[in-house]
């Protein structure tokens, strides 16, 4: 029994293993479809290298040996090893194998056997294989009958024993035949849906997609539900969106235990439960949803519903980070577009990154007409997305190629890197690939040796040479190329043609960071965490692999809810941006706080708007927002959400004075010094304030010299009201101010003033009216004085 127990344990901990392994393995499976994307396989990222390193389009990989100081994880795993090898060696290998028999043995005989269902052999067990038409079956079929039926023989040989039975009872069957029908369905929705980019096909797919859905078809329900839930090609229905999670998430689907989790954090559609909302979060993140472990990731990090752990939120956000990092091609990402509401209504003439329609078609105009700049920046444009703009392969191929076919190096570079990555319309091709890249490095083109030590790095179309690859590296880096850069520092850092170096790889990724490629930010983030090279920062680390997985799939949905927004679509805008809000976007939890405090949005209650935006405009001024840091202000001076408390506020401005040097703070923290509110007044410090405001922003200077005129009006009175005027005059000694004959000056002021005032009017009563609309007399020529009467 001892021994048996033993074994039991130690094929208890290889499922545990294995299940983890599976568990991970379905992880990408489970988010989002609509954020699903492709991942290279293990043998066409990883390479061998003489070294026995494997480097990943420039990421790290943390091995034994590789560093001084390995994460918790990897130690548990070891341990975890260690103590099975331990196990395995107290068992006698004889014994274990004579249980391990015996125990396949019991398992076979509890394996439940097929029964025939009715037929010519009802009870009796289906026999595997079967022959049937001079075909042998190893499972049930359908062949042979036209209800789509599964049945199977009890004897080898059908047609000379005729014994066979049902598989299936005919309720079994017609649900399996409606799935079957559902599928079919679902998938004629996804075809449309993902071949099509007009609106009417998209909305045509839905419709299949909720047919699918009625027939409980469970990815089509996921779909449908956040389409309802975003009013995407579907009418916004909150209700009908929560019923299908709730429905989802009883059938334990991690999508639909993630969306009811945001329901229950928002408050939409149910009354707000922070506490459910970390329950349906984490069963979400326990069955591999991406997005549910990043909103887990964020609540720990900033302690929201739980207690602040850096720790915690260091394991939610790496998992996202490494499968964000996994993502990344030699092209990389798409561009996350962070357009902020509240900037584009003060500051309308501000650009916000998007290009005009009329510009684009202008840039279209000068490459039409061979403008190569215009070619490559459209290119580029194309190639990666954002700005506006949808990426387009096909469109970016084309300018590429006319601008390469002009000379042009930057463009022969990019063409290099299409033919490198391969897609849909350019086909994958080494050679093509390395034609294009030397003919741009020899033209000293960093994007071009950048890409020709790819290729030498990895045996693309040319042997491995790390001397070579190493080589152009540095050339691509020393011109501030962010490819080269990141690359130089991942050979650095395996050690793979130089010496290891940790401090040259921190270096050439903080230089490739600060061009924002998204693996320097997660190569940064794995030094900070495992403290290699550097002093172990887990804050450091979490907040690198919190911008890692901000630049994940999911960011598309950033410029979705602007796009709702613009289309005067507010309710679908406010729920992406609530969302997105949770998974820590700064720019989403300002946005969604805009549209809230602006009440714009019908779905939230009259009520609840000013109480929502105060608790987002709250978290983005924790992350560093200036205007966000201000609206908090605002919102305890005037009692908007919250009760009216002018100390508060003061605080809020203060700190946005501080940190950010807001000239709208230090405008307000004069007015309050001025009027004495949640601080003493002071006119001084009023007065400084004000100043300082003027000197922060040109904008302040204006309104900052009429607080000014103002402050004087009123110190000027406070000062005349302080004074006693009679103690003044009684003080005065005029002998001593104005000499022993002030008297006699005054009183000849006094006889000059009304000299002048009498002349003045006696000229007055001289001038003689004129009749109006009369026009003058010519006047006639006075004689000579000679001949003037006597007077």
């Amino acid at each position: 029994m001892e021994r048996r127990a033993r074994l039991g344990l130690l094929l208890l901990c290889l499922a545990a293993l294995w299940a983890g392994r599976l568990a991970a393995a379905d992880e990408e499976g489970n988010q989002d479809e609509s954020l699903e994307s492709k991942t290279l396989s293990a043998e066409d990222q990883v390479k061998d290298h003489s070294t026995g390193t494997p480097v990943v389009a420039g990421q790290i990989f943390l091995e034994s040996g590789q560093s001084d100081s390995q994460s918790e994880d990897e130690e548990n795993l070891h341990s975890q090893q260690e103590e099975k090898e331990n196990s395995v060696e107290e068992l006698n290998s004889l014994e274990m194998s004579n249980l391990l028999n015996k125990d396949l043995e019991e398992a076979e005989m509890q394996s439940p056997v097929l029964t025939a269902i009715g037929g010519t052999a009802d009870g009796e067990p289906c026999h595997f294989p079967f022959l049937f038409m001079e075909k042998e079956y190893v499972e049930c079929t359908a062949d042979g009958r036209e209800d789509g039926r599964l049945w199977c023989a009890t004897t080898y040989d059908y047609k000379k024993d005729q014994k066979w039975g049902f598989c299936e009872t005919e309720e079994q069957s017609n649900k399996r035949r409606q799935m079957q029908e559902a599928e079919d369905v679902y998938q004629t929705g996804m075809k449309i849906l993902n071949g099509s980019s007009k609106k009417a096909q998209k909305k045509e797919a839905y419709q299949y997609l909720l047919k699918a859905a009625d027939m409980n078809h469970t990815k089509a329900m996921e779909k449908v539900s956040y389409a309802l839930l975003f009013g995407d090609y579907l009418k916004q229905n909150i209700q009908s969106s929560k019923e299908l999670f709730e429905k989802l998430t009883e059938e334990g689907s991690p999508k639909g235990q993630m969306a009811l989790g945001f329901l229950y954090a928002s408050g939409l559609g149910v009354n707000s439960s922070q506490a459910k909302a970390l329950v349906y979060y984490t069963f979400g993140a326990l069955g591999g949803n991406l997005i549910a472990h990043m909103i887990l990731g964020y609540r720990y990090w900033a302690g929201i519903g739980v207690l602040q752990s850096c720790e915690s939120a260091l394991t939610h956000y790496r998992l996202v980070a490494n499968h964000v990092a996994s993502d990344i091609s030699l092209t990389g990402g798409t561009v996350v577009q962070r357009i902020r509401l509240a900037d584009e209504v003060e500051n309308p003439g501000m650009a916000s990154g998007m290009l005009e329609e009329d510009l684009i078609q202008y840039y279209q105009f000068l490459a039409e007409k061979g403008d190569v700049q215009a070619q490559v920046g459209l290119g580029q444009l194309h190639l990666h997305g954002g700005r506006g703009v949808e990426q387009n392969h096909q469109r970016a191929f084309e300018y590429f190629n006319q601008a390469a076919n002009a000379g042009n190096s930057h463009a022969m570079a990019f063409l290099g890197k299409m033919y490198s990555e391969g897609s849909d319309v350019v086909p994958q091709s080494n050679e093509t690939a390395l034609q294009y890249f030397k003919k741009a490095a020899d033209m000293g083109n960093p994007v071009g040796q950048s890409g020709l030590g790819m290729a030498y790095l990895y045996g693309r179309g040319v042997p491995v040479n790390y001397e070579l690859a190493l080589k152009y590296f540095q050339k691509a880096a020393e011109q501030g190329w962010v490819d080269g850069q990141l690359q130089l520092g991942s050979m650095y850092y395996n050690g793979i043609g130089v010496k290891r170096d940790y401090k040259q790889a921190l270096k050439y990724f903080n230089l490739a960071s600060q061009g924002g490629h998204i693996l320097a930010f997660y190569n940064l983030a794995q030094m900070h965490a495992t403290g290699t090279g550097v002093m172990r920062s887990c804050h450091t680390a979490v907040e690198l692999f919190k911008n890692v997985c901000e630049r994940g799939r999911w960011s598309e949905r950033l410029m979705t809810a602007y796009n709702s927004y613009k289309d005067g679509d507010s309710n679908s805008a406010v729920v992406q941006y609530l969302l997105l809000a949770e998974q820590g976007y700064e720019v989403a939890q300002s946005n969604a706080a805009f549209i809230l405090d602006q009440k714009e949005a019908s779905i939230v209650g009259e009520n609840e708007t000013y109480p929502r935006a105060l608790l987002h405009w709250n978290r983005a001024a924790s992350q560093g927002y200036t205007v966000a840091r201000i609206k908090l202000g605002d919102y305890h001076f005037y009692g908007f959400g919250t009760d009216v408390d002018y100390e508060t506020a003061f605080i809020h401005y203060r700190l946005a004075s501080e940190q950010q040097h807001s000239a709208q703070a230090m405008f307000n923290l004069g007015y309050m010094h001025e009027k004495g509110l949640g601080i003493k007044q002071d006119i001084h410090l009023a007065k400084r304030f004000y100043d300082m405001a003027a000197e922060a922003s040109p904008d302040a200077q204006v309104p900052v010299f009429l607080a000014l005129c103002k402050l004087g009006v009123i110190y000027s009175l406070q000062y005349v009201r302080e004074i006693n005027i009679r103690e003044v005059f009684s003080h005065i000694d005029m002998d001593q101010l104005l000499g022993p004959e002030w008297d006699l000056y005054l009183m000849t002021i006094i006889a000059l003033l009304l000299g002048t005032i009498i002349a003045y009017r006696q000229r007055q009563h001289q001038a003689i009216p004129r009749p109006a609309g009369l026009r003058p007399a010519v006047p006639q020529q006075e004689p000579p004085p000679e001949h003037q009467p006597p007077q």
